[in-house]
This record gives structure tokens, sequence and C-alpha cells, in this order.
């Protein structure tokens, strides 16, 4: 597929507005999935895609948590293991679905994302010790490798599903589930972009524009007064998520 300048243009500016949205709100993925597809790229090829920005923002985030010394890689690997695996089995799945179950689960997602934007759970999500018996590591393995098959297979809004996990089950605090979330994400995203990239469903120099785009949108987030702009922000991506979800539930048509 030859890539045009308007390509270019249009997935740069989405992947700024996603970096932005997901520095402030979350689910900016969604965002970018769309825009790959309005570019021209089938929609499970965008799917494949969007890894190559996630991939490098998580490396970028793992780096930034570590030069402030937040990072622990051993524990974060407890977490990793089990969602790496589930993310190997969500992306070989998602390579062989046809393209209207995949829009009808992006639509399913999009709307769960819309409620999680509505409710803003993690006003009181606050992590609390928790002693890792037998039976909570089971359930660990179990819940991480559930959210690594969901991660590996559509990937967008999987953050919170991951800082849910890790302050509920694990009884972290918001600042060490951060790091462990970037840490988990960026380990099964490189596997799952490679399976991905196997089945020639990775576009690498949209992949790259993306990539370079969410850094930007996310620098500029993190250098402006977010929280003035955050109501608009959940707003504005509330109304996009409600419309795409209808599209790709087959409500609406354009």
């Amino acid at each position: 597929m030859e890539v045009t300048l308007l390509q270019i243009a249009l997935i740069l500016g989405s992947g700024v507005i996603a970096g932005f949205v997901n520095t402030i709100a979350g689910g900016g993925s969604f965002l970018t999935l769309a825009a790959l597809e309005f570019a021209g790229l089938p929609i499970l090829v965008a799917n494949g895609t969007n890894r190559v920005a996630v991939e490098v923002q998580n490396i970028m985030a793992v780096a930034g948590f570590r030069s402030k010394g937040v990072s622990d890689f051993r524990q974060s690997l407890h977490f990793a293991v089990p969602a790496l695996v589930g993310a190997i089995l969500g992306a070989y799945f998602v390579t062989n679905l046809d393209k209207t179950i995949f829009y009808r689960i992006m639509g399913v997602a999009m709307l769960m994302m819309l409620a999680i934007l509505i409710l803003n759970p993690q006003k009181w999500l606050h992590g609390r010790e928790v002693i890792f018996t037998p039976g909570r590591r089971i359930l660990s393995y179990v819940v991480f490798l559930a959210i690594g098959f969901y991660g590996g297979a559509i990937q967008a809004g999987v953050g919170f599903l991951l800082i849910a996990a890790l302050v509920l089950v694990a009884g972290l605090d918001l600042v060490r589930t951060n790091s462990h979330k970037v840490f988990i994400v960026g380990t099964y995203t490189l596997f799952a972009l490679l399976t991905l990239a196997l089945r020639g469903q990775v576009n690498w120099i949209l992949g790259f524009v993306l990539a370079v785009g969410n850094g930007v949108g996310a620098w500029i987030a993190a250098r402006m007064s977010v929280e003035r702009g955050d109501r608009f922000v959940r707003v504005a991506l509330g109304v996009i998520l409600a419309v795409l979800s209808l599209r790709y539930l087959g409500i609406v048509k354009f």
C-alpha cells in the first residue's frame, strides 16, 4: 500500500490528539483505530498498526518511571507473564476474526469505555495491602491472562482494566500501579505486534508516524494545566465514543 502525504497528516494529527487524550483521560486508541481505518487501512491492519505507537509509548513510559526510581521489574513480571500468554492468544485470535465481528466487539468496547468515562472510577480506586495467598495468586493469573487476551486482540481501553486489577487484586497504590501497567503493556504488546506483523497486519510507516504523534500529544498535555481541560476532554471523547460505537455496532452508517 502506497502511503500518501494526506494519510501521514491525518495519522499524525490523530496521534497528537490520542496522545493528549491518553495523558488526561485514556481511551485514545479508539480514536487512532478509527483514523487509521479512515486513512484507508483495513480495520484489522489498523488494529495491528496501532500497536507500533502503543509499544513506543510504553517503552518511553517505562524509562520515565525508572528514571524517577519507580520500578520493580521482578514484581512487574509476575503480572506481565500471564498477560503475555493471554496477549499472544488474543493476537492470534484476532488475526482470523471476521471484520464484522471485530466491528461489533469494538462497538461494545467503546460503550464500556464510555461508561468508564462517565463513572470515572479512578476516584474511588485506592490501594490496600493484601496478602498473596495461593488462592489470590491463582486469581491474579486468571485476571491478567484475561486482560492480556483482550489487550492482544483489541488493546484500546486496556489501561483501565490493568489499573483496576493492579489496585483491587494486587493491592498496589496508583503510582506503582502505573509503573507496572506500562511495563505489562510494553511487554505483551511487543509479542502481540510481532504476531500481527507476521500475519501482514501492520503498516510500519503509518505506525511510526502515529507513534510520533502520540509522543507530541502526550508532551503537550503534560506541559499544560491538564486540570482545566480534563472535563472538556472527557465530554468530547465521550461524544466521539458514542458516535463511533453506533457506527461499529451497525446502528448508523457513515
